[in-house]
Parts: structure tokens; sequence; C-alpha cells
């Protein structure tokens, strides 16, 4: 079984690893970014409230956030395994998974440098249709402003300097202290970010003794 959390800092590319490595194993790559646009966009009674903390860059409660995580972990899907993207954010987050009993086998930490993760995410571009992701500095559409599959490509709204710089603030108060907690819990596996994506990727294959072609 293999049950991974992927963290770091926002716009250092664990989302596009996650889904990567969740695709090769066959296992459902969890999001909470993704959960909490899905709950903001529809007429849940929580979309106003969730809605505001996307907007202003602040972190969700830990109660709303952790519900929402133990939820679907106790679908069918996550039985044989998962990747957390996005959670725990917290120690009280890390605690919560503690106590519910749910086992975790590695911790993925990537790292890069701020200004990278600012470009990274002011140049990002996501397709509404397939959900690719480019970068207009690192990883350009194949056609301006569209996709490979001919959609118009997108940028998310929270995507601006003011909520990006509230985003690293709050990494560096509330999230970097995890990195000693599950490095003291023989867990955590650092990579660095600032490589090339297929060579990030065979990082990660290399920490979980795979290979690319398995």
């Amino acid at each position: 079984m293999y049950r991974f959390i992927f963290f770091g800092p926002p716009g250092v590319g664990k989302g596009s690893q996650a889904g990567l490595l969740a695709q090769k194993l066959g296992i459902p790559h969890i999001s909470t970014g993704e959960m909490l646009r899905s709950v903001a966009a529809s007429d849940s009674p929580l979309s106003e409230t969730v809605k505001q903390y996307l907007e202003t860059g602040a972190l969700v409660p830990d109660e709303l956030i952790t519900q929402l995580i133990l939820d679907r972990l106790k679908q069918p899907d996550a039985k044989k395994g998962f990747i957390l993207d996005g959670y725990p954010r917290t120690i009280a987050q890390a605690e919560s998974l503690k106590e519910a009993k749910i086992e975790i086998d590695k911790v993925f930490y990537f790292t890069a440098p701020d200004e990278i993760l600012i470009k990274r995410i002011i140049g990002r571009l996501t397709c509404p249709s397939c959900g690719s992701v480019f970068n207009v500095h690192f990883d350009p559409p194949p056609f301006e402003n569209t996709c490979h599959c001919g959609c118009k490509l997108t940028k998310r709204a929270d995507d601006t300097i003011v909520v990006i710089s509230e985003r690293l603030r709050q990494y560096a108060t509330k999230t970097a202290p995890l990195i000693e907690y599950y490095r003291n819990n023989n867990l955590l596996v650092e990579i660095d970010s600032t490589l090339a994506i297929e060579e990030v990727f065979k990082a990660v294959l290399s920490a979980i003794g795979e290979s690319k072609g398995n």
C-alpha cells in the first residue's frame, strides 16, 4: 500500500508530481485545493466561507479541512492507498491524522526558492476542460492562451501577488514546522523542485523504490 503526503510551499509543483505518481500507482490524488475550489463553486452552505479563505490566501480552519479529508479517505478508492496534496498544513492537522489512525508511509517535502515560486504561480495557466497546467515562463502552451485540446486557458482568481505573498507567509509560519515534525518521525523525503519535472519525478520514484519504466 502507498500512503503519501506531498507538501511544500505554494507553486513548488507538488500537485503536478502527485498527479503523475497517482496515475502511475493507480491511487487517488487527494488535493485540498481542488476540494476547496469545488466547495466554493457549489451551492453548499460552506461555499461563501470557503470562497473568502481562498480569495485572501488565509488557511482554512483545521476542523473544516480535516473533516473534508477524513470523509474523503473513507471512500473505497482510498483503501489501497492515496496521496494527500496540501494536507496537513499545520502540526494540529498532522496530529488529527494520527488520532484518526491514518498511517503514512512517506512524506515528500518539495523545495524551491521564493522567487521561482512566485514566477511559477504568476505565470500559471490552467485548462478548464482537460485540467492541463502550463506556465508562460517555464512551460508555455502550444498556442497562445490555448491548450492542446483546443480549450482557452484561464488563470486562477487567487493567483495574484497579494494572495501569493500571504500564502507564502502563512506557509513559513504554520506549515514549515511540519518539516521537523515529520523528520523526527523518520518519514521525511526532501525533493529539489528546481529541476525539470521529469527529473523531479525520477527522484520521487527512486524514493519509493519504483522506476519510471515499471
